[in-house]
């Protein structure tokens, strides 16, 4: 996503953010109700700018409030969810989540015994500042461009990139926690093949022998890894989903048994070379550890998803 193509504006009571229609950067607009803010439509469009604004009181549209010492965080959430091409089930661009935050000073007055907060907004270019663009693509055999078919053959290497973004943020690296592969939009269903967890275990192939992996991790704020083309044994559509749990944190954060990226090929290594770090993949890699978001430091994680991907068989020759 460009980061130029949003603006946010924190004000003392509400939240605006406007959002250019080429919200991707590539000259292609988004439709207007594919985007929404925590699920709020928007509420203004500016057809000669081509910019989409979203206007909401701190506490409405899914918004979260956070806490810390010294500010309150509300957290919110803008969503691209590309609506199918035509009439056709597929889509050529990826669902794209971007976390947006509106940080408040806080400062306590005791009176009375009653703990009155004194609200003083930070500027706009402090919650742009705090957003992080997340995202999950297929990638072109060279990784130099984003795929634009999500077609494949059984067999074929799906080549995916995990990103995260950020404006004036601190560096970041990014996380593959989990993924799951799911025949709908839902990872709740049946059937549904975890190839990915274990805070960034491929156990893709050391289940089935395939040449999933991880490719080793030259930019930290960039993921990438290799899955070798299926189907699910009843699926007669060869339609899957991918749904992945990313995760980003400081770049200076140590690879461990809960930060990797982990591949198995006579034995597990990681992505960045910090190999012991892999050696709970056989058991729980959260056991004995603090939970990955409450180890010191600053983490932010979300959910994306691929798909809808088709896999069809090879044609005889």
């Amino acid at each position: 996503m460009a980061p130029e193509s949003i603006k946010v504006i924190c004000g003392e009571n509400s939240i605006r953010v406007e959002a250019k229609r080429d919200l991707l950067g590539s000259g292609v607009l988004v439709q207007t109700t594919d985007v929404t803010l925590g699920g709020c439509a928007a509420t203004e469009e500016d057809p000669k700018a081509q910019i989409l604004i979203f206007e909401s009181e701190l506490h409405g549209c899914g918004s979260q409030l956070l806490m810390s010492e010294e500010s309150f965080i509300y957290v919110f959430t803008l969503l691209y969810t590309p609506s199918p091409l035509g009439g056709s089930p597929i889509v050529r661009t990826i669902d794209v989540s971007v976390s947006i935050e509106c940080h408040y000073r806080r400062k306590n007055d005791v009176s009375s015994d009653v703990l009155k907060p004194n609200w003083a907004p930070f500027s706009e270019t402090k919650a742009s500042e705090e957003s992080l663009y997340f995202s999950l693509r297929l990638m072109t055999d060279n990784w130099q461009f984003p795929r634009s078919s999500t077609q494949f053959f059984l067999g074929d290497m799906m080549k995916f990139e995990a990103s995260v973004e950020q404006f004036h943020h601190i560096p970041l690296r990014v996380t593959v926690d989990s993924c799951v592969a799911t025949v709908v939009p839902n990872v709740d269903t049946v059937p549904r093949y975890a190839f990915l967890g274990n805070n960034g275990c491929m156990f893709d192939s050391q289940l089935t022998g395939s040449s999933s992996h991880f490719l080793p991790q030259s930019h930290k704020d960039k993921l990438q890894f290799e899955l070798e083309a299926f189907r699910f044994q009843h699926g007669n559509s060869g339609v899957i989903y991918i749904t992945c749990s990313l995760r980003a944190m400081e770049a200076a954060a140590n690879v461990n048994a809960t930060n990797k990226a982990c591949s198995f090929s006579s034995g597990w290594r990681e992505a960045s070379g910090i190999h012991h770090a892999c050696s709970c993949c056989d058991t729980d890699c959260r056991a004995g550890t603090k939970s990955s978001l409450t180890v010191k430091g600053t983490k932010w994680e979300q959910e994306m998803a691929v798909g809808p991907i088709t896999v069809k068989e090879k044609p005889l020759r």
